[in-house]
């Protein structure tokens, strides 16, 4: 009997793939930390001018190559906002107007959105158009007309003439208006079955579910105001009405000299209270989005 003879059996190679993916990530990893880096570093640069500005003296301020840290630091700067202006003052009719306009604003905004969103009546389609046709009319195109009826209501300046003008706001109506639509109308139609009124529904139901609509309206409007200079300027001619952004501009001097560290300590100043009630509403801001839904 003859032996056959078998060839030995060999395991084929496995053709080599040539691990570019992680090469590629890594690519493009450190293109996106550089761009990331670039980004941030543009957006910071000009808030590290104002607060290395406002701890200069005079002398380094206009000095000339200009340079970003300060030789000598010095808190000059931000006691002369005290002392050639009721800074204080500024300080407390920034809060009560952009507080007043948010407040009424929210509140008017949220009650017309509602009634666009979830009542059905005649003439909706058309009062929102008419509504978003009126964003596209340039801010400074109504100015002169409502400085005219403020001028004969006597509320030039007045908390009134400052406040009511933007006590409603069309891009909040259309802002809240989306984020009512989509929210189940379950709940709101079973309330309506109980017997419960409109004001009811939209007070116990829909609004605590749109929170974080509310809120992120809440900071857009209030972070408006406070930085706004146009409307207070127009609107105020004494300095004790002022706001910090049009009081600010009474610091300059004869012959249209800039004390520019003084500014940039003002403008630091400003800064702050966006910042702390940032850091307080942000906490309150995430859990109203996580518990959106289940009520």
């Amino acid at each position: 009997m003859s032996a056959a003879t078998l060839a030995p059996t060999t395991t084929p190679e496995r053709p080599r793939v040539v691990r570019s993916g992680r090469r590629r990530v890594r690519v493009s990893t450190v293109v996106m930390t550089v761009g990331i880096a670039v980004t941030t570093l543009i957006v910071l640069l000009p808030l590290f001018i104002v607060l290395f500005t406002a701890f200069k003296p005079t002398a380094e301020v206009n000095a000339y190559p200009p340079t970003l840290l300060p030789d000598a630091w010095t808190t000059a700067n931000f006691e002369r906002i005290f002392t050639d202006l009721p800074f204080a003052r500024l300080i407390g009719n920034s809060f009560l107007f952009a507080g007043g306009v948010t407040l009424f604003a929210v509140a008017f905004d949220a009650l017309a959105a509602y009634a666009l969103a979830r009542i059905d009546f005649r003439g909706r389609q058309v009062l929102l158009i008419a509504i978003i046709a009126t964003l596209m009319i340039p801010f400074q195109a109504t100015l002169i007309p409502v400085y005219q009826i403020v001028t004969d209501l006597g509320w030039v300046n007045t908390f009134a003439g400052l406040i009511v003008p933007r006590a409603a706001d069309a891009f909040g109506i259309f802002f809240l208006r989306q984020f009512f639509i989509g929210l189940p109308r379950d709940l709101d139609n079973a309330a309506r079955i109980d017997g419960a009124s409109e004001l009811r529904v939209f007070w116990q139901i829909v609004l605590p579910n749109a929170r974080p609509a509310i809120l992120t309206l809440a900071i857009y409007i209030f972070v408006n105001n406070w930085n706004d200079l146009l409307w207070p300027l127009v609107f105020t001619t004494q300095q004790e009405m002022g706001t910090i952004t049009s009081g600010l501009t009474q610091l300059t001097g004869p012959g249209g000299i800039v004390p520019y560290g003084v500014m940039m300590a003002g403008a630091l100043v400003a800064v702050v209270p966006l910042v702390l009630a940032f850091m307080l509403v942000q906490r309150k801001f995430i859990e109203s989005i996580a518990t959106t839904g289940l009520k």
